[in-house]
């Protein structure tokens, strides 16, 4: 079995400084569920595999666990539609 990860876009509650620097707080599924952002350890742009869109990868600390949350710019075409979230979820091949 050979393991891969897929995107799973999510819902993200976020807070925005005043240096305009943003700042995701929780993390809801699209069954409900909400976890809550206990830290932003890092944060790095990072490109988004497959389609040439940039991006942001945010490690965060949710339940005393790391995981990565990364924030997909969208196209300039749309411009209310400033990027969404997503999580990487294995999936067994």
């Amino acid at each position: 079995m050979q393991r891969q990860t897929e995107k799973v876009y999510v819902k993200v509650t976020s807070d925005f400084d005043a240096t305009g620097y943003m700042l995701p707080r929780t993390i809801i599924w699209s069954d409900g569920r909400i976890f809550k952002i206990d830290e932003v350890k890092d944060f790095r742009p990072a490109s988004t595999l497959g389609n040439g869109r940039t991006g942001d990868c945010y490690t965060v600390v949710i339940c005393g666990v790391e995981k990565h949350l990364f924030f997909e710019k969208t196209s300039e075409l749309f411009a209310a539609r400033f990027g969404r979230w997503y999580v990487e979820c294995p999936v067994v091949v």
